[in-house]
């Protein structure tokens, strides 16, 4: 298992994406930082088995689930990131992200940053979204994201997540 850190929308809607996918293991959302960046931003720690799911579709989902072209108010909170774990993993996410931005008309905003910490959110908010997902934010917020996943990357969700993907209501779909 490789470990990696994603960020760029409010953990519970990033950790709800990852954890609907084949090939993920662990989720943990809370706070990141990297290194040479002093504030901590909202994200997520994923473990992921890479011959299962490869970094580059890892990367992908997360450009698609979130604003990664937009530099809006909140991008302090939400710095929209890769957070890699050696300098091996570093530019192998600057390379995904040079190889996805034809898929995008305008310029992607993530970042591949090196790793520095991560403080977990609280344990009562883990994995928010499946232990509540009939919740208005779930529904309003992290419901648009999920569609998205399973209508362009329907291959890669986890069968035991699928069910409740859908599930979701028509019209967000």
């Amino acid at each position: 298992m490789e470990t990696v850190g994603l960020g760029g929308s409010c953990h519970w809607c990033t950790e709800a994406v990852f954890r609907s996918l084949k090939g993920v293991g662990e989720v943990d959302q809370g706070w990141l930082s990297a290194q040479g960046h002093e504030e901590m931003s909202e994200g997520i720690l994923l473990r992921f088995d890479p011959a299962r799911i490869d970094l580059y579709t890892l990367i992908q989902i997360h450009l698609y689930t979130h604003s990664c072209t937009s530099n809006h108010a909140l991008r302090h909170r939400y710095r929209s990131a890769v957070y890699a774990f050696s300098p091996d993993q570093q530019r192998a996410a600057q390379v995904c992200l040079k190889a996805l931005q034809p898929e995008f008309e305008q310029p992607i905003l993530t970042q591949a940053l090196r790793f520095d910490a991560f403080q977990p959110s609280r344990h009562e908010i883990q994995n928010y979204f499946y232990s509540n997902p009939q919740k208005p934010f779930c529904q309003m917020r992290i419901s648009p994201k999920l569609s998205i996943l399973l209508s362009q990357f329907s291959d890669r969700v986890d069968d035991r997540k699928r069910h409740v993907l859908e599930q979701l209501p028509v019209d967000i779909k």
